[in-house]
């Protein structure tokens, strides 16, 4: 049983604390998305985001949004479905405009668990369509390949990836590009892991940032499954040959690493982009709400950064889920308000509790501020009232989380699972169908069921993101 639990016994109580102010610049909450190995950019005034889809590892998929606060609601766009036979494992997808087109890198394999390749598509336009150009092949290398990404350095363009090497298992690269799909001769760029010996194996998923005169190249260290998964990092001045390896230093401490305080663990696999006003460096990258060693369930988040007097980046520690942050400077904002399960509330709205709810004060970070209700008795039930056009319902799950059944505005019960493999916070559970701007309820009850795998039937309210209108 959970930890540090109050038994709360009542009729009907509404919960409807005063109201939390909104700070005054527009705010945003990660998730993102769901999934990893996230890649951001800017085009036609709007935040566009690929990534490793967990749900589909056999196309690429993109959202798009013109604030970072409703990009969790953003619809998946079909983008790019890779060719058979290489259609298998798709991922790390990024896209990059080169020589006025865009160009889609990704990884791919013919064989599910057999060694991947790295392919790149073309298109006039950043959402597509995009023309399959082909495989890239540096000479140099043999074997697995995977997380491309593009380098420019000195006018000209590389192509950093991971590829399997003997003496570790994988390693990082770097080959020439005479243009956007032919690459040369690849070279091993030498990495460590951190010194605490806690990733002796893996380098991957190189991305480049140019500043103060330098280039940084930004990798991540450790087995992604671990909550150790690192930002580590390399620099080289912006005069001196990338392909030299010993050009290269070293920064022997992670620049980013788990944060047990905030729940984070496994921050890695990142990318760099710009706010709309060019005036902010900010950072994406997945990350775990657990300790476990498992790949998922990830979630993409994303945080601004700064630099240090010596001219490198400065990450800080990565937040916690759930924390408001303020928008990209530029971004034009009118995302969601909240409402937690205690009732506080940034914009309005109330939660009612009917039947006898058990309040977990001792959740910690993994819930937002700090705590949740949850229950398994069917009579039980929570009401959110609000005004908006959407209601997204975000909270944790684990292996003893039982099914929930969901009412909007009085309508037909959908059933909702809140089971997971191990237990994970701030999961976006549901998302409701876009409603026509008013006031709303959404009922949530346990259904009394659970998954043949479940260990248990309760359901937990942590909080309820509002969106203001259709998304």
């Amino acid at each position: 049983m959970r930890a540090a639990l109050a038994i709360v016994a009542v009729l009907v109580t509404t919960i409807s604390g005063p109201a939390v102010s909104a700070a005054a610049a527009p705010t945003f909450r990660a998730p993102l998305a769901q999934g990893g190995d996230p890649f951001v950019f800017r085009a036609d005034g709007q935040y566009h985001l690929v990534m490793s889809d967990d749900s589909n590892l056999g196309a690429i998929s993109l959202k798009r949004s013109a604030t970072l606060s409703t990009m969790l609601v953003a619809p998946k766009q079909p983008l790019f479905t890779p060719p058979a036979p290489d259609n298998k494992e798709v991922w790390g997808p990024e896209i990059y405009k080169l020589g006025g087109k865009w160009y889609l890198y990704y990884t791919a394999t013919d064989t599910a668990g057999a060694d991947h390749r790295l392919h790149v598509a073309e298109s006039a336009a950043p959402g597509g369509p995009f023309t399959y150009k082909g495989v890239l092949d540096p000479a140099g290398h043999s074997g697995n390949e995977i997380g491309p990404s593009i380098l420019i350095h000195g006018g000209k363009t590389y192509l950093g990836f991971t590829g399997e090497v003997s003496d570790t298992a994988n390693g990082l690269f770097l080959a020439p590009m005479s243009d956007p799909v032919t690459v040369g001769k690849a070279v091993r760029i030498p990495a460590t892991g951190g010194g605490d010996g806690k990733c002796p194996k893996i380098r991957e998923a190189q991305s480049f940032l140019n500043r103060n005169g330098k280039t940084w190249m930004i990798y991540s260290a450790c087995n992604a499954m671990t909550p150790d998964y690192r930002l580590m990092m390399k620099s080289i001045a912006a005069t001196a040959n990338p392909l030299v390896a010993a050009n290269w230093k070293q920064h022997t401490a992670p620049v980013f690493a788990r944060n047990n305080a905030n729940a984070v663990y496994g921050p890695g696999s990142n990318a760099f982009f710009t706010s709309p006003d060019g005036a902010e460096d900010w950072i994406v990258y997945h990350a775990k709400s657990h300790a476990g060693t498992f790949f998922t369930p990830r979630t993409i988040r994303a945080q601004r950064f700064t630099w240090k007097s010596d001219g490198s980046p400065d990450f800080g520690a990565p937040k916690g889920l759930g924390v408001t942050q303020t928008l990209p400077s530029g971004d034009p904002g009118g995302g969601p308000a909240w409402i937690n399960d205690d009732g506080r509330t940034s914009a309005g709205g109330t939660l009612t509790y009917s039947g006898t709810w058990n309040d977990n004060s001792g959740c910690g970070p993994q819930c937002f501020w700090n705590q949740d209700h949850w229950s398994a008795d069917p009579q039980d039930t929570a009401t959110f009232t609000f005004s908006g056009t959407r209601i997204a319902l975000l909270s944790a799950g684990g292996p003893g989380s039982g099914k929930a059944m969901v009412s909007l505005d009085g309508g037909p019960e959908r059933e909702v699972d809140f089971y997971r493999g191990i237990r994970s916070g701030e999961v976006l559970h549901y998302l409701s169908p876009i409603v026509a701007p008013g006031e709303h309820t959404l009922r949530i009850r346990p259904a009394g069921t659970k998954n043949a795998a479940s260990t248990g039937y309760g359901i937990t309210i942590d909080r309820a993101e509002i969106y203001p209108s259709t998304q």
